[in-house]
């Protein structure tokens, strides 16, 4: 796998090695082994899947200490702009995001650390996305901020006044009015 470094240290762009011939192809979406030697040592306990239509945008979510979690992600068929948002206080990044395009043509991953917030946009007629997670989720520790605060400056790519988002959505804060429950010189690991 060919891993691509991005601004934010620790939120890293992964591309499999496609093997391809004329029945189709092949590639390895995880290795337990690469990912740890190349990324870090990760455990991944828990494997979701959601189906969504173009302008759906999820998030951005993440889960509270003590159930944080980390996320690998990808679509399997259609397209996302996925984002992770730094939201750990005193993060010399904080505020600031990564954003990648994930597509079932790439086949690329996403690795979205703990203390980040996710979410993602469907810029496909459908999407099904694929994420593992290496803590089980907890409802009591849902927490968001709002994906459509403009002070973020995410180019979405779709007419935010046409998203469809949840209703639990529509309430997360705004950056600005958001007081973090991660810290930056605490370890989440």
């Amino acid at each position: 796998m060919n891993i691509i470094q991005t601004s934010i240290a620790g939120v890293v762009i992964i591309e499999p090695r496609l093997f391809k011939d004329d029945r189709g192809y092949f590639f390895e979406s995880f290795s337990e082994r690469e990912f740890n030697a190349q990324i870090r040592e990760v455990k991944f306990v828990q494997d979701n899947e959601s189906m969504s239509s173009y302008g759906v945008m999820r998030g951005l979510h993440f889960q509270r200490p003590p159930y944080t979690q980390s996320k690998l992600v990808r679509c399997v068929k259609g397209a996302v702009l996925d984002v992770a948002v730094d939201i750990r206080k005193g993060s010399p990044t904080y505020g600031q995001y990564v954003a990648v395009e994930l597509t079932e043509e790439n086949h690329r991953q996403f690795f979205v650390p703990r203390g980040f917030a996710h979410g993602f946009a469907v810029l496909s007629e459908t999407a099904i996305f694929q994420y593992k997670c290496d803590n089980f989720y907890h409802p009591e520790a849902d927490g968001g901020i709002s994906i459509l605060d403009d002070s973020l400056g995410i180019d979405w790519r779709i007419p935010t006044d046409h998203a469809i988002l949840s209703e639990k959505d529509t309430k997360h804060p705004l950056l600005k009015d958001f007081d973090s429950p991660f810290d930056f010189n605490v370890s989440l690991y």
